[in-house]
Formats: C-alpha cells, structure tokens, sequence
C-alpha cells in the first residue's frame, strides 16, 4: 500500500475513534449530572420529611412521608449514605428502648455528613467537628390542626 493510503487510514481511524470519543465522554457527564440532579431531589425529600418525624410534631402523614423518602434513597444513594441512613432508624424506631438524645443527634450529624460527602459539598466537612441539629416549629399538636 502507498503511505499516503496509509496515512489517510490511519488519520480516518483517528477521527472516528476520537469523535466517538467525545460523544461518549459527554454522554457520561450527561449521565452523572443527571443522576446528582436525582439524588439532590431524594435528599431534599429525605431532609424535609424529617419535619414531619421529628418528636414533638410527629404526625402519621409526616411519619409515612419519612418513610417514603427513607425508600427513596435506596435507589440513588451510595452504601456509606445507606448504612448511616440505616443506624439512624434504627435509633429512631419507636420499638428502640434504649434511645437517647446524644445517639440521636451522633447518627443524624453522620448521615447528614455522607449525604453532604456523596453530594461533594466544597469546602469538605470535618467529621471530627460536624454537627447538624433541626428545628421544630414549637407550635402545639392541636394548634397545628385548626
């Protein structure tokens, strides 16, 4: 074969391999802010049922909200954020004789720190020093109703 056959071959190649290159490397960050776009949406979820849990305001609907929501990061969360996600019901489940306010708020700071960690919140958090706490409106279960 001439070299300028072969040469044209070779650059064809090049071209080719490189454009499908590119589609596929922009298809996989399509892919990748997609799916954060998703869990951001599960993490708001999950952190605004967490009004409806909360001890003083605790309702069924809130409760049932919760745990849709705790379902919900199944399936985009990664195993740190679920395993946290999993010590912190555990603490929390009503059949748990043993809670305390101290454990509570170690196991909700750590999930709040993984979920922070998977979502690559910059500057990075301390573990050492993270603490979350959640506010309850303070308003009494009757008055809520009216």
């Amino acid at each position: 074969m001439e070299p300028e056959v072969i040469i044209a071959v070779i650059a064809g190649l090049f071209a080719v391999g490189g454009s499908a290159f590119t589609y596929w490397s922009t298809k996989k960050r399509e892919r990748e802010t997609e799916l954060r776009k998703e869990k951001l949406e599960h993490y708001k979820e999950f952190v605004s049922s967490l009004s409806g849990v909360i001890e003083a305001e605790s309702t069924p609907e809130g409760q049932r909200a919760f745990s849709r929501a705790c379902n919900k990061l199944n399936l985009v969360a990664p195993q740190s954020v679920i395993l946290a996600l999993q010590a912190f019901q555990q603490e929390i489940k009503v059949s748990n004789q043993d809670r305390s306010p101290e454990r509570h708020d170690e196991l909700m700071s750590r999930l709040f720190f993984e979920i922070r960690r998977d979502l690559a919140v910059s500057p990075k958090d301390d573990q050492a020093t993270f603490q979350v706490g959640l506010w309850a409106a303070g308003v009494p279960p009757r008055a809520r109703r009216k």
